[in-house]
């Protein structure tokens, strides 16, 4: 009797730490996969431009494209949060720790996919101001870390800057989990054409506009959420 108790023992041990070790290598497995999306070499070529063009290019000022954070550029769920939208066992991109109320608060955040190359072009035709309706304490969190040391989301607005307004926006799937996506790539067509183009012809490079909104007005009725 001793013997098979302890022979029950050792395969109820062994089955625990086997277990453990399983869990351990998928939650490795599903880091390297998200890594390997994120930043896998993407490539998006612009037509070099006629000098009279670039002329006229270096002479509108440069547009302000606001982006919005969460659901946007990133996703985030904090502790406490009883069903988190992200699959089980996905790992953060980085987890910010900040003190909200006097209570130690986490927030495991993930990039959507694509996003460090997105903002590296977009910041190249565009003044880019991040926004989010999140605590500020969070948000520039979240804000230094995409920015990286790029000094590319210098403005900022949060929370208490949030006021009810019509705007010109584009709109944007939300983004919670899904490695595939690909919509902050199919927005680049239409942001580098909107840097610079006319509202009287948005695939002509003859003329140029510091205003968006008729572009806007006539083509995103055209088109599914990106």
């Amino acid at each position: 009797m001793l013997k098979t108790r302890q022979c029950l023992l050792g395969i109820r041990t062994f089955l625990g730490v086997t277990s453990r070790l399983w869990s351990f290598i998928l939650y490795i497995l599903r880091k390297h996969l998200r890594t390997i999306i994120q930043y896998q070499t993407v490539r998006y070529d612009t037509l070099p431009l006629s000098p009279v063009s670039r002329n006229r290019l270096n002479a509108v000022k440069r547009k302000i494209l606001v982006l919005d954070l969460d659901e946007t550029l990133i996703h985030s769920h904090h502790d406490g949060v009883l069903r988190p939208t992200v699959r089980p066992g996905t790992p953060p991109d980085f987890i910010l720790k900040v003190v909200i109320d006097k209570h130690p608060v986490r927030f495991f955040v993930h990039k959507r996919p694509h996003v460090d190359f997105f903002l590296e072009v977009v910041s190249q035709w565009y003044e880019l101001v991040v926004f989010t309706a999140s605590m500020e304490i969070y948000g520039s969190a979240v804000a230094d870390k995409l920015d990286n040391n790029r000094s590319i989301l210098k403005r900022r607005y949060y929370r208490q800057h949030c006021t009810l307004d019509l705007d010109n926006a584009i709109p944007i799937k939300s983004w919670f989990s899904d490695p595939s996506d690909t919509a902050l790539l199919n927005l680049l067509p239409m942001l580098d054409a909107l840097s610079r183009l006319s509202p009287l012809s948005f695939h002509s490079l003859s003329r140029f506009t510091s205003d968006v909104r008729s572009v806007l007005s006539r083509n995103l009725h055209q088109h599914r959420l990106w």
